[in-house]
């Protein structure tokens, strides 16, 4: 019984794997409205309670088990050292994630996914509309951060605009030249985005 639980499990999660590639390669083919989940279903060769009980919205394809998750980001800001600059800890997160998907052999498909939902999102005014709303706690916790940082006010205009620049570089780096044509330079490309960031700090406080 001890080996049968974790089997189940690989089995659900390669399952729920198979749908949200199913969907993303029908979103990228057909359009994420023209999409259907019986077509995604059939596609992927399962039943269409199958597809809702892993991902109860056609949203939910696009936008679940990110590893980059708002939860993963909070936990790693409140446990950062005392005197540890938020920006400098929100790249530490971003590395230490990225490493783990490297350990784990997922980095290459997870570019992939986070490129093609940057592109789907972009041509739909509901996706973008739902993106908004979820970056937008990103935004917020960054934003307390380093206004606890600059000893300032967490709606103070210096800290709101490190975050929304942090949060939108990191959100529009997928779809750059740079990214497309070298994927391994996505480290590289976030210290770009917290050094624009840090210096239009730099020039506001």
């Amino acid at each position: 019984m001890v080996e049968t639980m974790p089997r189940r499990q690989r089995k659900k999660e390669r399952t729920r794997e198979l749908i949200r590639d199913t969907a993303l390669e029908l979103f990228a083919a057909q359009g994420f409205r023209d999409t259907t989940i019986s077509a995604i279903a059939e596609r992927a060769d399962v039943a269409v309670r199958t597809v809702t009980l892993h991902f109860p919205a056609k949203e939910d394809l696009l936008f679940a088990d990110d590893p980059f998750s708002f939860e993963s980001l909070s936990e790693w800001l409140a446990a950062k050292p005392a005197g540890t600059p938020t920006l400098d800890a929100l790249r530490d997160w971003m590395a230490t994630t990225m490493r783990d998907l490297d350990a784990t052999g997922a980095s290459a498909a997870v570019w992939r996914r986070r490129a093609l939902r940057s592109q789907l999102i972009v041509a739909d005014d509901d996706l973008r509309g739902r993106a908004r709303a979820a970056y937008y706690r990103y935004e917020q916790v960054i934003a307390a951060g380093v206004a606890a940082d600059l000893g300032l006010p967490a709606d103070a205009l210096a800290p709101r605009l490190a975050g929304i620049t942090v949060i939108t570089g990191l959100r529009e780096l997928y779809e750059t030249a740079e990214a497309q044509s070298d994927p391994e330079q996505l480290l590289a490309l976030v210290d770009r985005v917290l050094d624009y960031a840090r210096a239009g700090l730099a020039r506001l406080t």
